[in-house]
């Protein structure tokens, strides 16, 4: 079995390291060609324009939508949810998404770089006790559809860092103490997607999660 890590822009090596240490082999993504023989693919953590704009000019936009499309297994992470949810808030208007998990996810939701925090969170389908999450310029999940399974969500309010268009007193989510929090870790169907950084920690249990779900796929 092998995993795809999509190689343009991001943690690549982090998520390199995280299936290594689960003796899972990774093979790096660049090109069209590369695509071939994937059981699964991880699309890092970045910048999601960025990301966006060498997966169009690399050419791998249309032949890794078609790959999803026909249900290849995806894992999502920050800048990687941004590019699998089916509507952005606050990115670029010719900015391309590959559209197969039905969230609406806002671009830096949580703030900037100065408003980056760690939590620990209760994942359903995660045993063995809390994950501990680390978010920087993370996406805000302000929208859910039906088919989505969410297995986490943030454990309270949290106060951000106002962005341009934003209102001075701008706040994630509802009061404290108020439901719903906003989803955290979601699947639907073959594609899983966090807001944080689960490669940026010593925590395998979500990329065993999505190894999982390859070898699922395979049977």
């Amino acid at each position: 079995m092998t995993v795809g890590v999509l190689a343009l822009q991001g943690d690549v090596r982090e998520h390199v390291a995280a299936l290594a240490a689960l003796g899972e082999p990774a093979a790096l993504v660049r090109t069209p060609g590369d695509l071939r023989g994937l059981d699964g693919l991880i699309i890092p953590g970045g910048e999601s324009t960025t990301l966006s704009l060498l997966v169009e000019s690399s050419g791998l936009f249309d032949p890794l939508a078609e790959a999803l499309e026909d249900g290849l297994p995806v894992f999502g992470t920050c800048a990687g949810m941004i590019m699998l949810a089916a509507e952005v808030l606050d990115g670029r208007p010719d900015q391309r998404r590959f559209g197969v998990i039905d969230l609406t996810v806002r671009r830096n939701g949580y703030g900037r770089q100065r408003a980056s925090f760690e939590c620990e969170l209760e994942v359903e389908r995660v045993s063995g006790g809390p994950v501990h999450a680390v978010f920087i310029r993370a996406p805000v999940v302000e929208r859910a559809g039906d088919g989505v399974e969410v297995l986490a969500t943030l454990p309270s309010a949290r106060p951000v860092a106002p962005g341009p268009h934003d209102p001075p007193d701008g706040r994630v989510g509802p009061e404290e103490g108020t439901t719903p929090l906003p989803p955290v870790v979601c699947r639907q169907g073959a594609a899983l997607v966090t807001s944080f950084h689960p490669e940026l920690t010593g925590d395998r249990r979500l990329h065993q999660l999505f190894v999982g779900m390859t070898k699922e796929e395979r049977h």
